[in-house]
Order: C-alpha cells, then structure tokens, then sequence
C-alpha cells in the first residue's frame, strides 16, 4: 500500500510539474491594422503590401492604405506574411503529456464500442506540448480520442485557453471508427495463423456493423417515441443518421478504404477517411464519391517493397490531379503537430500547388470540422485566428512566427523549448 501511495503521488508531481505557464490570451481590447503585410488570403489569393484592420476578434476590413481608427493597435508588418492559423487535424494534443507516464495518457476508454467518450472532456488546456505547437502556427486541432473499433467523438478545439469550454470551436462533430484489418499481418510479432487472423477480421467487421445496426434501431425507436430507456453509446450516434454529425474512419489498406466507401454509401453518411495512406491508389474512385480525405502520412514510409521511396511525398499532389478532396494532417500525433506546416512544404517540392498546399492546412481542415464560415482563410466577417511570420511559414528556414491572434486575442507564444534555450544561452 505504501509503494501504491507513493507510486500514485509522483505521479501526480508530474502531472503538475508539467503544466505551462503561459497565460492565456485576453480579449481583444481596441482596434489592431496590421499595416502593409503580404496578406495570404487562402480564399483570394495572395495580397501583396495590404493592410488588415480587426475589431472585437473579428476582420473588419482588407485593403490598401486602411483608415487608422480612433485608439488603434498599429502593427507594422511591411516585408512579412500574414496568414490564417493553421488547422491540426486527427491529433491527441492535451490528452497525452509523456508516453512513458501511464498517468499523463488519457487518449482512449476501455472496450471497443466506446462512442459516447469526448476528446474535448479530458482535454488539458496546460499542457506543455501546446505552446510548442502554437510556436510553429498552429491555432486550432482537432482532438480525437483513440481506441479499437469506435473510439469516440472528436472536437476541435482553440490552442489558446483556461478550460476546453474556453477553446471550444467545434464540440462533437463527428464519431471516428478503426476500420477492421482487410488483410494479414505479416510482422515477426505476429502470433496468429493465417486462418485465425482472417477470422479475427471478419468478426470485427461483423462486430462493428451489428453495432451500426443497433444505432439505427434506436435513433428510428427514438423517432418514433418508443423508446423505453436511454443508452449513452446509440445517442452518441445520433447525429450521423439524422445527418448533422460526420463519420470519420481511420483505414489505411485500399481494401480496408474500399469496404469503408461501401458501408458509408449504404448508410447515407458522410464520409471523411483519416490516415488513407493508400488514397493514391483509388484516387479517381474518392473524386466520384466526393469522399473528403484527411492525408496523414505526409512523411511516412513506402509500405510496399515495389513503392517508390517518396510515395507518401507525392500522394498530395496525385489526390489533387484526381480531384480529390482533401486535408493534410500529421496523422495522431501530440508534440509531432508541429511540424504541420512543414508537412505542407514537402508535398509542394513533391509537386503539389503551393496554394493547394496552404489550403489543406488552413481553409480544408476546417471544411471538414464544419467551421469554414469562421476560421480557416483571411475574409472580411471571419474571426481574426491568424499568424504572422518573417518568412514562408511552409519553409523549415523562412518561418518564423513573431504575433499570433486567435478571436483577436494575442496569444503568448514563450513555451519551455524557448526557455531552456534562453537558459542555455547564458552558460559561460
């Protein structure tokens, strides 16, 4: 009992050893013009020495040569960029501080129909990764609890704020499902016949589509008044068959993606594939089903001996041939996030349109959280979430973020990796 005790009290010493100290943003309090900055719009282009004025957290107007108003904050940013803050999708930022602390992991449930769990309710806004991912421009992230079959709903959240209510953009917006295995698995860990995976496979998939099936049967009873009871996990799903809720499934294997197209068609549900590093392969198959892609394997291996070495470098740029919709993501990552926007500039050298490739980080993730009327491109009536960099913010050497605003609030963007470096600096 007493190495239980003690056991439980470290842990909980580096729980809160680990919280920032970064306060967060105020309000926005007057006026700011940002004067004579190349305005990366997303949405109209790229405007070259233009002014940018926001009032209470929102953009109020976009020109040349602005009025100055009465008691406002003038930021000089001739020679630099401005753009709308990036969106991290598919992430477990706040849910996960150290992987080798079980107590600081908080990103899935047990059992594996689990999809009334929220990524936002164990969401830890003191996190010491965020203020390293704001560093590099990210404003926004999705949170996505993990697990096996369903896992939960994810939200996307402000990395800026005192609790999860203060950042939240979007609560809920869509239940994400782990595609069962299509084929075998042929890693030296692997204990399993060949028979006895395929086994395992086809009950998983029967697993998950009985628990579809009870869904429906409960949203039809819920509609028409004959419910005798509650059950927490169908009412999660609700929204899917009455259309107000997404469906996103993590699958990778083109067949895993094929049965995944299949089910959602079946079922009348809007379909988003996370990870989809074999999307290059049904290209035109996702263009015709306008299937919306979040690409998560913008720096993985080739999974095939025949692949070619930069596969997963090129796939961004043959999505965007086929037409296919998408977003890039740095897929489930934590601290790794951060190099989103890096993400990007690799798939432009790899052929992708460099305006392509700034809308699958911005104005794209939020289409596909459903908030593209507030975030995700630099317009007139949209809050005032944007970033502003020395250079390129999708050059490893030109970013380098100097202001960050989300709803107009400044947001503070000290974190401990420029800490410690400003400590180490002073050593003789």
């Amino acid at each position: 009992m007493k190495k239980l005790v003690t056991a439980v009290v470290a842990a909980s010493l580096s729980v809160a050893a680990s919280a920032h100290d970064m306060v967060p943003g105020k309000a926005q309090q007057q006026p700011i013009l940002l004067q004579g900055g190349t305005l990366h719009t997303v949405t109209h282009g790229v405007q070259q020495n233009t002014d940018l004025l926001f009032e209470d957290g929102k953009i109020t107007a976009i020109g040349n040569d602005l009025t100055v108003p009465a008691n406002a904050r003038v930021i000089d940013v001739s020679g630099r960029h401005v753009y709308p803050g990036l969106v991290a999708l598919d992430t477990t930022l706040g849910l996960i501080e150290l992987e080798a602390v079980r107590a600081t992991n908080d990103m899935r449930e047990v059992g594996q129909i689990t999809p009334e769990v929220s990524g936002h309710v164990a969401y830890n806004p003191d996190s010491e990764i965020t203020p390293t991912v704001r560093f590099n421009g990210i404003t926004h992230a999705q949170i996505v609890p993990q697990g096996n079959l369903i896992a939960g709903r994810s939200s996307l959240l402000q990395t800026d704020g005192w609790t999860y209510e203060d950042a939240a953009e979007a609560l809920d917006v869509g239940v994400h499902v782990n595609w069962p295995r299509a084929g075998l698995n042929n890693a030296w860990w692997e204990r399993r016949s060949a028979d006895e995976q395929r086994k395992a496979n086809a009950e998983a998939l029967k697993k998950l589509k009985r628990a579809f099936t009870d869904a429906r049967a409960y949203f039809e009873a819920k509609k028409a008044g004959q419910l005798n009871g509650t059950d927490v996990r169908w009412e999660a799903m609700l929204g899917l068959f009455a259309g107000s809720s997404k469906l996103f499934v993590h699958a990778h294997d083109k067949r895993q993606m094929e049965q995944a197209l299949e089910f959602a068609k079946e079922q009348g549900f809007d379909l988003v594939l996370v990870g989809a590093r074999d999307a290059w392969r049904i290209a035109d198959q996702l263009a015709a089903a306008d299937v919306t892609v979040v690409y998560g394997e913008p720096y993985g291996l080739p999974s095939r001996h025949d692949e070619a070495y930069d596969q997963a470098y090129s796939t961004p740029a043959l999505l965007a041939a086929a037409g296919v919709d998408f977003a890039l993501a740095y897929s489930t990552g934590f601290w790794d996030v951060r190099n989103l926007a890096f993400a990007a500039g690799n798939a432009v050298a790899y052929g992708l349109d460099k305006e392509q490739a700034l809308a699958a980080i911005t104005i794209k993730p939020a289409e596909v959280m459903g908030v593209a009327d507030k975030i995700g491109s630099l317009e007139v009536g949209k809050q005032a979430s944007l970033i502003i960099s020395q250079g390129d913010v999708m050059d490893h050497l030109g970013q380098k973020i100097q202001h960050m605003f989300i709803d107009g609030a400044e947001v503070d963007l000290n974190n401990r990796h420029r800490q410690l470096y400003q400590k180490y600096q002073q050593k003789p």
